[in-house]
């Protein structure tokens, strides 16, 4: 399946229709563990209006999937509230979204970071497959491994 990866911001989402509607149904398809929010389009306008936005899944003229980004100060993108269209989940879309993604971060010397506190296992069992390494926590004394509660992808791969 050739998946592109295409950018969702809040000029996108005015401009484009078939966006706003696939982006409603990726979320609308999500399971209710994954929503932070009972009802989708707030959580997206929320999203857009606080200048983040998503990076999603493209194929065949559809956005399959997506991944909401914010950018902090250091100009890392702390992605949060992945989700793939219910119709086509297991099979790589969602794999395939972030590894394009890792890719673009990459050439942008950019450093990909996901807060793990809420994922569940399986999450973070695929993060682990696609290079997101625990970060070691500054804070902590000298020799030991204590960790923090995010993993990170480095842009040269030595996440």
């Amino acid at each position: 399946m050739p998946v592109t990866l295409q950018y969702v911001d809040q000029a996108r989402w005015e401009a484009d229709e078939q966006v706003r509607i696939d982006l409603v149904r990726i979320y609308e398809d999500a399971p209710q563990e994954r929503m932070p929010t009972p009802t989708v389009l707030p959580f997206i306008e929320q999203h857009l209006s606080g200048q983040h936005f998503f990076a999603c899944a493209h194929f065949n003229d559809r956005l399959l999937g997506a991944v909401a980004i914010q950018e902090a100060d250091d100009r890392a993108w702390w992605l949060s509230e992945l989700c793939v269209r219910k119709t086509t989940r297991r099979r790589g879309v969602g794999s395939r979204l972030m590894a394009l993604l890792g890719e673009q971060a990459k050439q942008d010397g950019r450093v990909l970071r996901i807060a793990t506190t809420t994922l569940p296992l399986a999450d973070r069992v695929l993060l682990s497959k696609l290079g997101y390494r625990p970060m070691a926590d500054e804070s902590s004394e000298p020799g030991l491994t204590a960790t923090s509660d995010f993993v990170e992808l480095d842009p040269q791969g030595k996440g």
